[in-house]
């Protein structure tokens, strides 16, 4: 029974934590990704969908995807596991 416990409790904070994977975007691009981020330099994310959202953040990890601003896409996607990107994806792509 502990064991139980504890095992909800592991997963209930990893999925807590995923979700608030988008919680320093919100800033820039909106609590629903509907602000072009940065003076309207970057895309409306929200009419992105959930494959593009990854595949850029990916990209901007590896320092292969952006624009004018992709060094700061670089610093801020750093620190995402591949479950942080595919939560964000989930959460705001179509």
């Amino acid at each position: 029974m502990k064991k139980s416990i504890v095992l909800l409790a592991i997963l209930g904070l990893s999925s807590l934590a995923m979700a608030d994977a988008y919680q320093k975007c919100v800033v820039c691009h909106g609590k629903t990704g509907e602000k072009a981020a940065l003076g309207g330099k970057s895309r409306v994310i929200k009419d992105m969908s959930k494959a593009d959202i990854v595949a850029s953040m990916k990209g901007y990890q590896a320092g292969t995807y952006g624009g004018a601003m992709k060094a700061m896409m670089v610093e801020h996607s750093k620190g995402l596991s591949e479950a942080d990107i595919n939560a964000i994806a989930e959460k705001i792509g179509k």
